[in-house]
């Protein structure tokens, strides 16, 4: 199950950048994103309801509340970035850098969460960043 909702992601992921670039188009980026927001937190909140999580908001622990906070920073600032980049640059050319996050989460998962390389990912890694380079240049 996890594979079909992480292909879904990447389905959702490439209409963002093409719905985006057109989107953007005369739209302050910043403001670009702050709707894209609302849109998003809105469609949150309506699953969260929905599906009736809200009542496990009390359950969530000062550890969880502040990596969740702190990830939520990460993500605007990820979103503002990526706005701008895709304001400024073609997509087909913005968006293989922006996946290029995929190695950097492998180097960060490394270093903060003890996980291992294998060949297998270091492999990839090595192929993802010279696919990501060669697509840019």
């Amino acid at each position: 199950m996890w594979f079909i909702l992480a292909l879904l992601s990447s389905v959702f992921a490439a209409a963002t950048s093409i719905l985006a670039k057109v989107g953007i188009e005369n739209v302050n980026s910043n403001l670009a994103t702050a709707v894209r927001t609302a849109v998003v937190l809105v469609m949150a909140w309506g699953i969260v309801f929905i599906t009736g999580a809200q009542h496990g908001i009390g359950g969530i622990g000062k550890k969880s509340w502040l990596f969740l906070i702190l990830s939520g920073l990460a993500t605007g600032a990820s979103w503002l970035c990526y706005y701008k980049a895709l304001q400024l640059g073609d997509a087909s050319r913005v968006a293989p850098v922006d996946k290029f996050s995929i190695v950097l989460t492998l180097v960060m998962a490394a270093v903060f969460l003890h996980e291992q390389f294998t060949v297998k990912t270091i492999i990839g890694s090595i192929l993802i960043t010279a696919g990501t380079f060669f697509m840019i240049l």
